[in-house]
């Protein structure tokens, strides 16, 4: 077990629980760090018990300013916002504030890859570790993804490469992290209601590669402008990857091969994950696998067999000629509007859900390859009137997956692509977009 090395806080807050809170938590008081834990919920359970019994000092239910008496570190949970009460007092008291991504560093001195952007980062993380893997080169994989990443660093062996997807809401909250190697995929405008301006959220992603060194490096895309102009400020060696541009060095792709500083890693035509959008995150992965060890060979295994993150434009199944992609992750037009710019053949799309008061105008343009839309829950109406701007002379309304997934084979042809990509958040009729994805799965097995 990997212990905390100069860690320089002796009585830290946990704000939060969750699964970080109760990671970073457990990890403190292992390591003698006197921990004080606030949750607004006063829910008991296993894990309450088991910190409690480690030597915790546990207040729940509410969020009285004497937590932080005595307190010279706050780790909150990177949903809460900064407005938060205990937050912001914390800052009036001038005590640091971070995420338990903070602990990566003190924890071990292994190589870290940390994967962030507005868009691609958990396809880009599971490329990275695939490539790796395939490259016989020990690794695992956290963070963002699913897995606490402080939890998987305490048992990291010596020779293992951490890779981490982050998010900006983990990023904000550091100030000594830094990977060895920093993978920037985009930057757009996202999360402002957590981050409140543009900027703010610019800056967040720019912390990856804030305290980054000479001896580090920076992948990062050149065809985006907020990134591009972000990376002029890193001090690490500079790795670019363009889609659009043959570059001196770096990653870049163009009708015929993907090259690697100039050499040729694998035809075009032999990659299988399908997208503009995951071209960069390919090239993205490609730059941090070489730079870590990875070979040509194990590249070409990851490229030429691996169809998707779940739930992210995921290969689901060939029914009598028709294809089923699964992005029930696109839950905003913009993802869905890359989406279907990822097939050149016709499309069965299958669209709706959370009404979040926009309407879809903007999709419009986006839809000059659709020729059928089954459309479902709060927002069907209003696809159907995009379906009506757009020309499409095929909308059936549904009131649920399995009957949109019948719909949709029924209305289609040999050739055809049936794409889930609703637009739209799955909370008006599932608990999460997971669910919804797994529904839609289901029902094109049931096609067979």
């Amino acid at each position: 077990m990997n212990k905390l090395i100069n860690f320089p806080y002796q009585h830290v807050l946990v704000l939060g629980l969750a699964k970080s809170g109760t990671s970073a938590a457990r990890i403190l008081l292992e390591n003698d760090v006197k921990v004080r834990i606030n949750d607004i919920t006063s829910q008991e359970s296993k894990d309450i018990d088991e910190l409690k019994e480690m030597g915790a000092d546990i207040i729940t239910g509410a969020h009285p300013l004497s937590v932080l008496d005595d307190i010279n570190l706050v780790i909150k949970n990177p949903g809460i916002p900064y407005e938060n009460i205990i937050v912001n007092e914390a800052e009036k008291r001038q005590i640091p504030v971070v995420t338990e991504i903070e602990l990566i560093n003190y924890l071990i001195s292994n190589s870290v890859i940390g994967v962030t952007g507005s868009n691609g980062k958990t396809t880009t993380t599971m490329l990275i570790g695939e490539m790796l893997k395939m490259s016989k080169c020990p690794v695992e994989v956290a963070g963002n993804i699913g897995v606490v990443a402080s939890d998987i660093a305490v048992d990291l062996k010596k020779d293992e490469t951490l890779v981490l997807e982050l998010s900006s809401f983990q990023l904000q909250g550091t100030v000594r992290f830094s990977p060895h190697i920093a993978v920037l995929l985009n930057i757009y405008d996202a999360h402002l209601d957590y981050h409140k301006t543009l900027e703010n959220y610019k800056q967040a992603k720019f912390n990856i590669f804030k305290n980054q060194t000479k001896e580090d490096y920076l992948v990062y895309n050149v065809d985006n402008h907020s990134v591009n102009h972000g990376a002029a400020t890193a001090k690490s060696n500079k790795i670019p990857f363009s889609t659009t541009q043959q570059l001196t060095s770096g990653a870049w792709i163009d009708d015929n091969y993907l090259y690697f500083n100039g050499e040729q890693i694998i035809r075009r035509h032999d990659i299988v994950l399908v997208g503009t959008h995951n071209l960069e995150n390919i090239l993205a992965a490609v730059c941090a696998a070489k730079l870590q060890g990875a070979t040509n060979e194990g590249i070409k295994r990851v490229l030429t067999s691996f169809s998707g993150v779940k739930h992210r434009l995921q290969l689901v199944e060939k029914v009598k000629g028709r294809v089923f992609y699964n992005d029930s992750k696109a839950t905003n037009i913009l993802a869905t509007e890359k989406a279907l710019a990822s097939f050149n053949q016709p499309i069965i799309l299958l669209a709706g859900g959370l009404d979040r008061g926009n309407d879809f105008d903007t999709l419009v343009p986006a839809l000059n390859n659709v020729k059928a839309m089954i459309v479902f829950g709060e927002t069907a109406e209003k696809l159907e009137q995009a379906a009506k701007e757009a020309n499409i002379s095929i909308c059936r309304k549904t009131t649920n997956m399995k009957e949109a997934t019948k719909l949709a084979y029924e209305v289609s042809e040999e050739g055809d692509v049936v794409l889930l990509s609703p637009a739209c958040a799955s909370w008006d009729q599932y608990k999460t977009f997971e669910e919804r994805g797994d529904m839609f799965i289901q029902a094109v097995h049931t096609l067979k």
